[in-house]
């Protein structure tokens, strides 16, 4: 999703950034300009298990760390409900590389599969140490094929946003032309694996061409609803102003996130336990940039319900955030629950692609 200007205040309290610390101070300097040239490319074209077979281009992806998650408190680690682990700046000379949009980390947090806004997949390798990231390798980009081995890319369904993998199932989300894509031999064939198209059930209220189909998942017991594959459009709104998802079942039915401060959903992602947590973004030209996370009782999503809950964290640009869009869960080997999030640069050398995780403290 290409950011465009809301209105609205910021999601917290900016801090006074350090220029000791990944050149903050230089964005400041930018975030004029790094608007103006967002709201330009609004409008132009824009885990999760290892690949099963060696599809697409090797790439090589460069980390640098990024210690400090709020620059202006240096020492400060904790942050609503979460506390700080670590995360990386990445780029790539790789031309494709860029534009990630949803990602999943499989069981382990080892590795990560990630989808592109120019329908692509990203799978690499998350290498740690004492705990905390330190790069991506084994880094493999590809284009995501269509049912007839086309890439989805040259066939219209570029703006991919959403990604779900369950078991050897995965699902991709298409912004603008409101479609989701089943890969049902991702598992075998990881990237050469084909999606079939599944209509996404709006009536006769329509999604937003750049608001559509944003968050994709399973839920998970104990919802009522488990097993049930659920879509959250980013800001496809109903009679109330509140964000429309929907229940993809035998009868197909909607349900609906309350929105509040202008918030657009990015992403989605479930605790061990079953909660749904949603990454969400606010942006403006004048104001900035701001996330946060919202955690959600499952057993609340039913056809016609309005789902809210509290938020676990927000920031804005006073902390190492861009336009955070992609958010995934695991359990690490001591048993602590991760969230690992990643930013979408939107192909410009105004912003960042980071990569941030948090160890979730409920």
């Amino acid at each position: 999703m290409r950011m465009e200007d809301q209105d609205g205040p910021p999601a917290a309290p900016s801090a006074e950034p350090s220029p000791a610390d990944l050149r903050l101070s230089r964005r400041r300097l930018l975030a004029a300009g790094a608007g103006a040239a967002l709201a330009t490319l609004a409008g132009a074209g824009r885990a999760a298990a290892q690949p099963a077979r060696a599809v697409g281009t090797d790439i090589t992806i460069r980390s640098f760390p990024i210690n400090v998650f709020s620059p202006g408190q240096p020492t400060r680690t904790a942050f609503g409900r979460l506390e700080f682990r670590g995360g990386l700046e990445l780029q790539s000379d790789y031309r494709g590389f860029g534009g990630l949009s949803s990602i999943r980390t499989d069981a382990t947090g080892q590795r990560l599969t990630a989808v592109t806004d120019k329908g692509q997949w990203l799978g690499a390798r998350l290498d740690t140490e004492g705990g905390k990231i330190t790069g991506l390798s084994q880094a493999r980009m590809a284009p995501i094929l269509g049912p007839n081995g086309r890439p989805l890319a040259e066939t219209g369904n570029w703006d991919t946003e959403a990604l779900w993998i369950e078991g050897g199932t995965a699902y991709v989300g298409v912004e603008r032309t409101h479609r989701i894509f089943r890969f049902d031999s991702f598992g075998r064939d990881g990237f050469a694996a084909r999606g079939t198209a599944i209509a996404v059930p709006m009536g006769n209220r329509r999604l937003p061409g750049n608001g559509g189909i944003e968050a994709l998942g399973v839920l998970p017991r104990p919802s009522p609803l488990a097993g049930t594959l659920i879509a959250i459009s980013e800001r496809g709104l109903n009679e109330r102003g509140d964000i429309r998802g929907f229940l993809m079942t035998p009868t197909p039915a909607e349900f609906f996130v309350k929105r509040t401060n202008e918030f657009d959903i990015t992403d989605l992602a479930f605790l061990p336990g079953g909660d749904l947590l949603i990454l969400e973004r606010w942006f403006s030209v004048w104001r900035g940039l701001g996330m946060r996370i919202r955690r959600i009782d499952t057993a609340g999503i039913r056809p016609g319900a309005t789902v809210d809950g509290p938020i676990v964290i927000s920031a804005d640009l006073g902390s190492q955030i861009d336009n955070m869009e992609g958010l995934s869960v695991h359990r690490d080997s001591q048993g602590e629950t991760v969230l690992t999030l990643v930013s979408d640069n939107n192909f410009s050398f105004l912003q960042r692609t980071v990569l941030l995780q948090f160890t979730f403290k409920g």
